[in-house]
């Protein structure tokens, strides 16, 4: 009997307006991942015009960043049923990867630099505030130590951002700085993680310089879609472990 060719649907939140600093080179690497394993995967790009009914269908979640005022345009979007179908999904194991501005709209709320405070899906236990346009932003290379079941080690990226994430006392860091700012520049925490849906704030994108990362993602996808444990076939990761040594050896870790 001939194998069933596995597939998954990525659902890439709002492309148009949130795409900041390269992010959509995480699509890209979740894509080729796949391709060059045989998995078939269809990207739904979620915007305003996508229905509810259309992410029931969708296997993994990504989200990129995003200005302030961009991030009140998704987040009018996703406070009806769009969101509650999002995190209905996640709870229930549905891997997502979101960075920068995106996982600030995962959580409780965001309190930018001018206006109102935005409501957010809630599916992080988490808030962010921007504490001004007169205090310095969070810049430069980044370093950080991920210590979780089935995915650890080093991660390596660019931060940007203003906003400063606090984790509630029951919230999970995804990883420890050890090099940069992380989630508020103060308590050693670098994003933050629910069942299988991780938030960060990891530019450069993310994924490319951390393929253990977006093959955790991917195999979290067909475990939950197919109801089975997966065994992804290894990739010829050369060029990228030593694209991470170069970083690690550059800022002296």
């Amino acid at each position: 009997m001939k194998k069933q060719k596995r597939s998954i649907i990525l659902g890439w939140l709002y492309p148009t307006l949130m795409s900041t600093y390269g992010d959509r080179g995480n699509v890209i690497c979740l894509s080729k991942r796949c391709l060059w394993r045989g998995i078939d995967l269809k990207i739904l790009r979620i915007d305003v015009s996508t229905s509810a009914e259309e992410l029931k269908n969708v296997d993994m979640f990504f989200g990129g960043g995003a200005q302030d005022w961009e991030q009140e345009i998704v987040m009018r979007d996703l406070s009806h049923e769009k969101g509650k179908v999002m995190k209905e999904k996640i709870k229930n194991n549905v891997p997502a990867l979101f960075v920068c501005g995106s996982p600030q709209l995962m959580g409780r709320y965001y309190e930018p630099s001018e206006g109102k405070r935005i409501s957010g899906v809630e599916i992080f236990d988490i808030v962010s505030i921007h504490p001004g346009k007169n205090v310095a932003r969070c810049i430069g290379n980044i370093v950080a130590d991920i210590q979780l079941d089935g995915l650890n080690g080093y991660i390596v990226g660019f931060e940007n951002h203003g906003g400063r994430t606090y984790l509630s006392k029951t919230a999970r860091p995804f990883a420890h700085v050890v090099k940069g700012y992380g989630n508020n520049g103060t308590d050693g925490t670098e994003g933050v993680i629910y069942k299988s849906a991780i938030g960060c704030y990891f530019h450069g994108p993310l994924l490319p310089k951390n393929p253990h990362v977006a093959d955790w993602l991917i195999k979290k996808a067909l475990e939950v879609k197919y109801k089975e444990k997966i065994e992804l076939l290894p990739l010829n990761d050369v060029l990228e472990e030593k694209a991470q040594d170069f970083m690690l050896n550059r800022l002296k870790i």
